[in-house]
C-alpha cells in the first residue's frame, strides 16, 4: 500500500505538504521529493530541525505541540498506520480533545512497529475493513467509539464515552450496533446494546444513564421524556403526568453565570407549574434511593396511589 500522503506531494510540492503537516516532515517525504540525506543530517546538526521519533523530524525549533504529535506518530508508523481510539475520536469531534492522553495509531496484523513514549501502537488483522475514507486515515467513527470502550476500565468509563460521541451528532447509536455486530469480542461488548438502546431514546450522558438505571427502574417509577425541547432549552427528564421535571448535572461549578442559568430554568418550570427536582453525581451514585424516594413524593401528590418498589439496596426507603 502506498503512502496517504503522496498524491498531495506529487500535486502541491513538499513545502505545502510540510505546512499542511504542522511542520512536521518524514524521511520517506523527504526522499520521495528528491531531498538529500546529506541536507536533512545537516539541519539536524545545525538544530534547525528536531527529530520527534525516528526518520521523523519537525522543522523547527520551538515547542512540539499535540498537533505535531499527532502527525509524527502517522509518519513513523508507516504507510499502513490511522489513527484509532481516543485520536481518531477527537478528530472527528466525537469527544473533546485531550492533549494528556497518548496518541493511539492502528497498523495492520502482520506488521510490527517499535513502541515510543506518548504513543500506543495496536495491530488489527481488520484495520482496513474498518477504515474512513478521508486523509489521513483514521477509524471510522463507530469503530473509533467500539475501540475506546474495548480499552475501558468499568462499564461506566465506556458508556460515558458512548453518550458523548452520540451527543455530538456525529455518530448515531444505530451506527455503533452496526459496527458491533462485526465484532466476535469485545469487551463490554454484551452490556453495551441496552446502554445504546437508552441513547437512541435520548439520554445524552453518563449520569442521565445512571439515573435511569439506579433511580428510574431500580425502583419501578414511571418512565420520563428524556430531552424534552420547552422553553428554547431541553429538561433532561420529565414527567408530564406529574408536572415534574429532574435535572442532573455532573459538574462542579461555581461560576455566576451557569448558577443564574439554573434559577432561571427553575423558575421558569415554577411558571408551569412544575416542580424541579436537581441532581449532582454525588447524589445519583451514592444515594440513588433517596433521590427515588423524593421523586415519588413529589409524583404522588398528583397520583397518590402511585407504585414503586424497594431496590436490591439495603434499608431502601422506597416503598
Amino acid at each position: 500500500m502506498d503512502w496517504w500522503w503522496r498524491q498531495q506531494l506529487d500535486d502541491e510540492g513538499l513545502a505545502v505538504l510540510i505546512h499542511e503537516q504542522h511542520r512536521v516532515v518524514a524521511r520517506a517525504q523527504l526522499q520521495a521529493a528528491g531531498v538529500p540525506d546529506a541536507e536533512v543530517r545537516r539541519r539536524l546538526r545545525s538544530r534547525r530541525w528536531q527529530a520527534i521519533h525516528p526518520g521523523v523530524y519537525v522543522t523547527h525549533t520551538g515547542p512540539v505541540g499535540y498537533d505535531e504529535q499527532l502527525v509524527a506518530a502517522l509518519l513513523y508508523a508507516g504507510p499502513e498506520a490511522a489513527w484509532s481510539h481516543y485520536t481518531a475520536a477527537e478528530q472527528f469531534g466525537l469527544i473533546r480533545p485531550d492533549d494528556r492522553r497518548p496518541v493511539y495509531v492502528t497498523i495492520p496484523w502482520r506488521r510490527r512497529v517499535r513502541a515510543r513514549p506518548n504513543l500506543v501502537i495496536t495491530r488489527d488483522a481488520h484495520w482496513e475493513e474498518r477504515l474512513a475514507t478521508v486523509i489521513p486515515p483514521r477509524s471510522r467513527p463507530a469503530e473509533a467509539v467500539l475501540e475506546i470502550v474495548g480499552i475501558s476500565r468499568s462499564l461506566d468509563a465506556a458508556a460515558a464515552v458512548v453518550a458523548e460521541a452520540c451527543q455530538s451528532g456525529r455518530v448515531r447509536p444505530d451506527q455503533i450496533l452496526a459496527a458491533l455486530a462485526d465484532r466476535r469480542r469485545l469487551r463490554h461488548g454484551s452490556a453495551l446494546r441496552p446502554i445504546l438502546a437508552d441513547v437512541a431514546e435520548g439520554t445524552h450522558s453518563l449520569l442521565e444513564l445512571r439515573y435511569l438505571r439506579d433511580v428510574e427502574r431500580a425502583h419501578g417509577l414511571p418512565t420520563g421524556q428524556r430531552q424534552r425541547a420547552v422553553d428554547g432549552e431541553f429538561t433532561d427528564v420529565a414527567y408530564l403526568r406529574y408536572e415534574l421535571v429532574v435535572e442532573l448535572d455532573g459538574r462542579f461549578h461555581f461560576a455566576p453565570d451557569r448558577r443564574w442559568r439554573d434559577l432561571d430554568r427553575d423558575n421558569r418550570a415554577a411558571l408551569r407549574s412544575e416542580t424541579t427536582l436537581r441532581y449532582g453525581w454525588l447524589d445519583i451514585t451514592s444515594r440513588p434511593c433517596a433521590a427515588a424516594a423524593q421523586v415519588l413524593q413529589v409524583m404522588r401528590r398528583q397520583a397518590p396511589t402511585l407504585s414503586a418498589r424497594t431496590c436490591s439496596r439495603p434499608f431502601c426507603p422506597v416503598r
